[in-house]
């Protein structure tokens, strides 16, 4: 079977995209896709993974997990989403890196899962701006006392997807950046699903009609309607030029909550985001989706 694991990261539209899932739920149930709800499979997962700390997965593990997961259904390709799978917002930051236990943990349940095709896919989002999110969620009163004194400027991405691939090798990644998600949301969907370019799902456009005003939707949908040969490449430029002229601002914008940090910093940091991108591109086993 094939296995997918949708990891979060936190803060970036998780939840909307696992109701998005569900919504397609009978039809890619009708192509061997396994939508669970997440309330039968979250608490199993936590369980398991505390099991997997103290011992390896006995024979029957794997197949005990997934009767309990998909109750009779069958299926060739299951997703299941968790984004508290790598821990809690409040602990996402050990020694300088994000999610320092998701090496462990993907490899874990790739033993459990040792004779399926394994897949993460994991949302990543600017530190310049993922880190106050974070720190929002935090018991710390100050961002240096969260970070436990690790430079912000030293924290990347590609140090933890490069861990990931080192610790389970026969995980493959698929990975998009937060700031890009309105242009890629159907993309994501489908490759979560497995499915081929261009077929159609529910929900293609939830993302982009809750920051784009009813007018800019009513065109934008109006203009699809009179341009319907357009390639995806095309529909994420038509998504752009939209978006630039009736995004609602207040949806787009974001209070960032970090003391001390100033906007030339942020600055900064997105600049070493986006090198990093540069990095994440090239680990093996690693799939970008961009624009």
């Amino acid at each position: 079977m094939q296995i997918v694991l949708h990891a979060g990261a936190h803060f970036t539209e998780e939840d909307r995209l696992v109701r998005c899932l569900l919504r397609n739920k009978e039809d890619f149930s009708k192509r061997g896709v396994a939508v669970p709800g997440p309330g039968k499979y979250r608490s199993l997962l936590k369980e398991t993974m505390s099991a997997l700390q103290d011992a390896a997965p006995a024979p029957d593990a794997r197949d005990v997990l997934l009767d309990l997961i998909l109750d009779e259904e069958n299926a060739d390709r299951m997703i299941l989403s968790h984004m508290y799978l790598f821990g809690a917002p409040r602990a996402c930051v050990r020694n300088g890196q994000i999610y320092q236990s998701a090496p462990e943990r993907v490899a874990q349940l790739s033993a459990l899962f040792a004779h399926d095709e394994v897949e993460l896919f994991l949302a990543i989002r600017n530190p310049g701006t993922f880190l106050p999110s974070l720190f929002n969620n935090a018991p710390q009163d100050d961002m240096d006392a969260f970070l436990r004194g690790a430079d912000p400027y030293s924290i990347r991405w590609s140090d933890t997807l490069a861990a990931i691939r080192s610790a389970a090798p026969e995980v493959t990644i698929t990975t998009w950046c937060f700031e890009d998600m309105p242009m890629l949301w159907a993309q994501i969907v489908r490759e979560l699903a497995g499915l081929e370019h261009g077929e159609k799902i529910i929900g293609g456009f939830d993302l982009l009609s809750e920051i784009m005003s009813k007018e800019g939707m009513q065109r934008f949908r109006a203009y699809l309607k009179s341009h319907p040969t357009m390639t995806e490449m095309q529909k994420r430029r038509v998504i752009a030029a939209f978006l630039d002229k009736f995004a609602i601002e207040e949806e787009i914008e974001e209070e960032l909550n970090a003391p001390g940090w100033t906007e030339a910093m942020i600055d900064a940091m997105t600049e070493v985001y986006e090198e990093d991108m540069e990095r994440v591109a090239r680990i093996p086993g690693v799939t970008l989706i961009t624009p």
